[in-house]
């Protein structure tokens, strides 16, 4: 909306640099990789309200995997994490949707219909812990290279590699814990990040560290 307005006002002064993402590609990612033991997956609510709980349809029949769109609320993670153990428990695979009141099977047709019109699928895009990831990210069409910063400023990407110690792309796709990174805990912490795991507050290793290392002992 923001380069769509920029465009009607004929600004000069504003550019973007698109980081979108494409979560269904990330999970195609993981669980195509054979590595992942993932028993199931808690679907994001504000990207769900937008895409609509459709396209996650093919890792229940594809992947025989668990899917719970959630919302953000204690009660609402705490509701989904039900959901699936209770598919687990009696063998299903299927999409519910405990986000029912922002979230719906085909999602926001007309934020849809925007995003399609600014962006485009790039061929590829890196993720932190997960590398590069095909058909995975969004950049801004042609129509309106004068806003994107990329070809604007003829920004190179330049790849950082991960520190090779840190297990966080193994955690990602839910080969290895927290605990089995050897990082974890000491060197790398929130205050001191190794780590993409534990940059964020909603990285895995941020979150165990935070509450799962008390259930653990530590």
């Amino acid at each position: 909306m923001a380069i769509l307005q920029a465009e009607a006002q004929g600004l000069q002064n504003f550019s973007v640099i698109s980081s979108h993402v494409l979560t269904p590609a990330a999970i195609s990612a993981i669980m195509g990789s054979g590595e992942a033991r993932v028993d199931g997956v808690i679907g994001p609510a504000h990207v769900s309200t937008v895409i609509g709980s459709r396209p996650y349809e093919p890792f229940a029949t594809q992947y025989h995997l668990p899917v719970v769109i959630a919302g953000f609320e204690p009660l609402d993670v705490m509701q989904a994490i039900l959901m699936l153990v209770r598919q687990l428990n009696t063998g299903r695979a299927e999409v519910e949707n405990e986000f029912t009141r922002a979230v719906s099977r085909e999602g926001n047709l007309k934020a849809q219909r925007l995003v399609a019109e600014v962006f485009e699928v790039r061929d590829e895009f890196e993720w932190r812990g997960l590398g590069v990831v095909p058909h995975s990210g969004l950049a801004i069409r042609p129509r309106f290279a004068a806003f994107d910063a990329e070809k604007r400023f003829k920004l190179t990407y330049h790849p950082v590699a991960d520190n090779p110690a840190c297990e966080c792309s193994a955690i990602i796709r839910g080969v290895k814990k927290p605990l089995d990174c050897k990082l974890f805990g000491s060197v790398c912490t929130p205050e001191n990040p190794v780590g993409s795991c534990m940059v964020s507050s909603e990285g895995a290793c941020a979150a165990h560290y935070s509450y799962g290392r008390y259930r653990d002992g530590q």
